[in-house]
């Protein structure tokens, strides 16, 4: 795993650079070392030459500096000890990598690297050079991506924990994540940094910059200080506790990882091709063999003709199911490891009984009033507001209902931190201040704040530009300034594996993004609910809710088959074992996995994106209706992992009621499957097109209601200049007079000019004085 994050951080027109750096540092230190190996050198020896690594970046020399951030940048290298050490195991290879970077840490390289950086950010000579410049390569950010590939491999290995840890790396690790996450440099977040190259770089100032290696870097900053999805768990858990709710009703996490994959619906043109199949079937024997065998061939190859039927799949085209059990004839493509496929089994078996839903059902409080109010309409003619205890006049099944109701209702962290907002705000006197938990997402969003908007537009406006799906425009901006090489290929063969580069380079670009999003949505949303509103709502003005799906209309299938590597020339393979000799025809067939869990991780990034936006707003549910998401959702669920495929199904799920009964009709297989896989709520009539829910939408209306809670809920937290209003009122003569005021040197010299102008000239109204009395 580590191994793969790695990889992902060089382009292969950087493998060049790999052998300079060995010698760099060679060059300084066997002068030093006095023929002995890096791993026979004490550990004082060790700290002694990363010292002079350290001064050595003092110097104002520019190509001095860079030759020494180069030898810093191999001693990073985990394979470096393999040069140095005959290293018999990866075992130890990896121990003294870890090794290396912790003793680099806890000699400050990272601060040091830190102020290298920021000069190279402040560099306007180089910022204008690009900018002139009609074409930029991977020269123009020679010493960036230096910097950034050293503090990326800094925060990875020391982010990843080991079974071998000592307890110093455990302190340091602690430490580290505190400091990336503290305002200690230059008063804001290291994370803040980046996020300032990818708004420059966006604004066209710095065409230099390698966003790819920027913005891995800052996802995995962000990783490291707020947590990843399992410590995200634990603070749900812990956060809840705190609030004296009940605990959660199972591990969302393990859930979805027992969850099985299921066979993807037909489009229309395959059921007419089977029906024809079934009537020559019926004329002749032997066609039927052939036939069979041809049909047989296709399915184990889900890619062909598969961009001609998506073309001609009709919105309301026909479900022939998404069943529990996987279809062994396509077992060769399904996207999930072991368990093995199930055996072949006679048609008769295929039924499968689910054994049991795999999530408890939930019912919020708005649920059970809105079902008291609708009852007591009905039998009683009247309604008690918000009461949900009185049950006075109602039949015993009602009873029996909000019984049920009850037992299954779940209260939101969210739902806690809307009501103690809206009595902060009702009584902000005699609730007094709010005591803020400083915890590194506070931080961080405290940072964001006053851009939040840009840093938002900069992503989805890289996001846009590394889509598969986005044509090449002139007014674009280039995220290939750090994958294309100064000379251009001149060969088939160069050709050949710089386009393997540059989409490997687009496709690490829409993992960083998507992860990154989605990290910022849900540690945003766990700290206060209207921090992730305001995130989601920049991301919904900023379009991104047609973004994905523009993202999506495409052959997923083939997009996640992709093999856009060469695994030879993947860090650290290319490095440590010897260069075979490449050929077109290796390159064209390359590696030997059926699919890409880089493109597979983007997709499910994007999906659950994308429920995040549209849970539980009426406006932005109707935008999925309105951009026909439904048809390029349905090809999506032709992808056999079941991740993917709950976030598919939760989609189609809200928006289900809306798409009109022929849809539903034709489409009960998928009804089936979001039945199956998606949790219930008890009395959320999905399926069905109610009146009461097809209620007109007025986008203008919600999102500007929505934004009036966040802008108090801004300005009563962060803003500093609060409300005068509230503030206390000194009526005391004796104190006001006595204050000290301070007043211009040259005051005394015009105070008479002053007070004839401010004071005696002035006209006072009297009776409009009084009025206001």
């Amino acid at each position: 795993m580590l191994t793969a994050e790695l990889s992902e951080l060089y382009s292969y027109t950087e493998e060049p650079e790999f052998s300079l750096n060995r010698d760099y540092f060679d060059e300084d230190f066997r002068s030093h070392a006095k023929g002995r190996r890096w791993i026979q050198l004490t550990v004082e020896e060790q700290k002694a030459h990363v010292m002079r690594l350290l001064d050595a970046l003092e110097v104002t020399d520019r190509d001095k500096r860079l030759k020494v951030a180069r030898a810093i940048l191999y001693l990073h290298h985990f394979i470096q000890t393999l040069f140095l050490t005959c290293c018999d195991t990866e075992v130890d290879v990896l121990h003294w990598s870890r090794h290396n970077v912790f003793l680099l840490y806890d000699m400050g390289i990272f601060t040091a690297l830190l102020e290298l950086l920021s000069m190279e950010i402040d560099n306007n000579q180089a910022c204008s050079s690009a900018v002139r410049k009609p074409a930029i390569s991977l020269a123009d950010s020679t010493e960036l991506r230096v910097l950034l590939s050293i503090m990326y491999l800094m925060v990875e290995t020391i982010r990843v924990q080991t079974e071998d840890e000592r307890p110093e790396w455990i302190a340091a690790r602690e430490a580290f994540k505190n400091e990336l996450g503290s305002p200690l440099y230059n008063g804001e977040p290291f994370a803040l940094l980046l996020f300032t190259m990818v708004t420059k770089f966006c604004s066209m100032n710095a065409p230099h910059f390698p966003m790819k290696k920027v913005l891995l870097l800052l996802w995995k900053t962000i990783l490291f200080t707020l947590g990843g999805f399992e410590e995200l768990q634990e603070l749900k858990v812990r956060c809840r506790e705190r609030l004296h709710l009940p605990p959660l009703p199972e591990d969302s996490i393990k859930v979805v990882r027992a969850m099985r994959a299921a066979s993807p619906p037909a489009s229309a043109m395959e059921l007419i091709e089977q029906q024809q199949q079934q009537k020559r079937g019926r004329r002749s024997r032997r066609p039927l063999v052939k036939q069979d065998s041809l049909d047989t061939y296709n399915e184990r190859d889900p890619f062909k003709n598969d961009d001609a039927r998506d073309e001609e799949e009709d919105p309301e085209d026909a479900d022939s199911g998404i069943e529990g059990e996987v279809d062994p004839l396509d077992r060769d493509v399904i996207i999930q490891p072991p368990p093995p496929p199930p055996p072949l089994r006679p048609p008769t078996e295929r039924v499968n009984f689910p054994k049991g839903l795999p999530w408890a059902p939930k019912v919020r409080e708005k649920d059970i009033e809105h079902f008291l109010e609708t009852s007591r309409n009905k039998f009683i003619g009247f309604t008690l507001g918000s009461d949900t205890e009185t049950l006075v006049g109602l039949p015993r099944p009602i009873h029996e209902s909000v019984k049920t109701l009850k037992q299954h209702k779940y209260v939101s962290i969210a739902e806690v931190q809307i009501k103690r907002e809206e009595e902060l705000q009702q009584c902000p006197l005699t609730l007094g201040e709010e005591e803020v938990e400083e915890t590194q997402a506070e931080m961080l969003y405290l940072g964001m704040l006053p851009n939040l908007s840009q840093y938002v537009i900069a992503l989805l406006k890289l996001l846009l530009a590394a889509a598969p799906t986005s044509k090449a425009k002139t007014d674009s901006i280039n995220i290939l300034a750090d994958v294309l090489p100064e000379e251009m290929p001149i060969t088939v063969l160069q050709s050949m594996k710089l386009g393997i580069d540059v989409n490997r380079h687009k496709e690490i670009i829409v993992k960083a993004i998507s992860a990154l999003l989605l990290l910022l949505l849900k540690h945003f949303k766990l700290n206060h609910i209207y921090q992730f509103e305001i995130i989601s709502q920049h991301l919904v003005f900023a379009n991104c809710i047609p973004l994905i799906l523009k993202f999506f209309n495409q052959n997923i299938m083939s997009y996640i088959s992709a093999k856009n590597s060469i695994c030879v020339l993947d860090f650290p393979h290319c490095v440590v074992h010897e260069m075979p000799e490449l050929t077109a025809e290796s390159l064209e067939a390359g590696d030997s996995s059926q699919f890409c869990w880089r493109n597979l991780f983007s997709c499910i990034n994007l999906l659950r994106i994308l429920n995040k936006l549209t849970k539980w707003k009426h406006s932005r549910t109707m935008m999925l209706v309105v951009f026909k998401s439904a048809p390029i959702l349905k090809r999506a669920l032709k992808v056999k992992q079941a991740m993917m495929q709950l976030y598919v199904l939760k989609l189609l799920k809200i928006q289900t009621k809306y798409l009109g009964r022929q849809w539903r009709k034709s489409n009960m297989k998928t009804m089936s499957a979001i039945y199956q896989k998606v949790r219930h709520r008890l009395n959320d009539d999905w399926a069905y097109g109610n009146d009461i829910d097809a209620r007109p939408w007025d986008f203008q209306a919600e999102e500007c209601a929505l934004r009036e809670s966040i802008e108090k809920f801004n300005s009563r937290r962060y803003d500093k200049n609060k409300n005068s209003d509230y503030m206390p009122v000194d009526n005391c003569l004796q104190s006001v007079l006595g204050q000290r005021v301070d007043l211009p040197e040259d005051f005394h010299y015009s105070y008479e000019m002053w007070l004839e102008r401010e004071v005696f000239s002035q006209p006072i109204q009297w009776e409009g004085l009084l009025q206001n009395q």
